[in-house]
């Protein structure tokens, strides 16, 4: 097996990307990744994230890219992002929300790509799913922290009436949800 061809079994998973921690994980010094994207194999796509050039573009590829991008293993995608990619409302953000664990030494805001927003709470496994392969917070979380972030409240409701229609959250959890918008804490 090649060093490259490690890196693919796991960019399959990733939409294409790859991080210096995978190559870590591998058994692979991250200097090879730099070697790799200086022969074309790779593209360095930001710090310590690169793609396979010849991975099809997809429309979710920016959401994965945002997840790895803060080089955190519990960082999901969340808050905003996370109403729209489960269409529960008719949210647009104009940034990709991720949340990771909270730390003392925050990520620097200066490399932070500008349509990215992090936010920082400590998440139970519970807390988080997938979609589309992609670590994201669950309907009922992402539904509780865009309370708590004072998303417009029709879009909150209108994402709770959705869920509770769906069946991904249960009735209590969506009357809760409905008491926390009507009366939202200081």
């Amino acid at each position: 097996m090649t060093i490259r061809t490690d890196l693919w079994d796991v960019a399959v998973e990733h939409y294409g990307y790859v991080t210096t921690q995978d190559a870590r994980n591998l058994g692979i010094v991250p200097l090879e990744l730099t070697k790799l994207a200086s022969r074309g194999a790779l593209e360095r796509v930001s710090q310590g994230v690169y793609r396979f050039p010849q991975w099809p573009v997809g429309a979710n590829d920016h959401l994965m890219e945002a997840v790895l991008w803060t080089r955190d293993p519990r960082a999901a995608l969340s808050h905003d992002t996370a109403l729209l990619v489960y269409e529960l409302c008719n949210i647009n953000p104009d940034k990709t929300h991720v949340t990771i664990p909270r730390r003392e030494k925050k990520l620097r805001r200066a490399s932070e790509p500008p349509a990215l927003v992090i936010h920082y709470q400590d998440l139970d496994a519970s807390q988080i799913g997938w979609w589309e392969f992609i670590p994201t917070v669950t309907v009922a979380t992402a539904i509780d922290q865009c309370i708590a972030s004072r998303v417009r409240l029709d879009l909150v409701l209108q994402a709770i009436n959705t869920a509770r229609r769906q069946g991904r959250i249960d009735e209590a959890t969506a009357e809760c949800q409905r008491h926390n918008l009507r009366n939202p804490r200081q």
